[in-house]
């Protein structure tokens, strides 16, 4: 619990609007993706393939749109980002994979690889100094 208040710190003394710019853009981008997963599921069932002989993959389908649904939600605000970033991380690992078992999209591939990397990049730093979390905290 020390490391995650001494991370908040410094990420409050360190926070600029830029920052808080990517973490609404990320938030929206995983949003609109969960929105499209829900929205067009040959798409998704095309590429969960690879997943197929692994017991759960059915699971794993029904995970992937809420998590950046209500994800993106949390991002955007920036409540409970840490965790909201953390349950993408399984999502952005599979897609990563699928793209060395399946079919290899360069654009996919580095669109997950980005995003894992700004999720990765939230987890250090937090929701920053413009965001609900840091409302609620100074409330009390």
């Amino acid at each position: 619990m020390g490391t995650v208040k001494k991370l908040n710190k410094w990420a409050n003394a360190h926070t600029y609007y830029p920052l808080d710019f990517l973490r609404v853009a990320l938030g929206i981008f995983l949003f609109i993706k969960g929105v499209e997963f829900m929205a067009n599921h040959a798409e998704m069932a095309e590429m969960a393939k690879p997943f197929e002989g692994i017991p759960g993959g059915m699971i794993i389908l029904h995970y992937i749109a809420p998590a950046h649904f209500v994800g993106g939600i949390l991002i955007v605000v920036g409540l409970l980002t840490r965790w909201a970033a953390i349950a993408q991380l399984p999502i952005l690992f599979g897609a990563i994979l699928t793209n060395f078992l399946g079919t290899m999209d360069v654009g996919n591939l580095s669109m997950a690889m980005l995003v894992l990397l700004t999720c990765l990049f939230f987890i250090v730093y937090g929701s920053g100094k413009h965001s609900v979390d840091y409302y609620l905290k100074m409330e009390k």
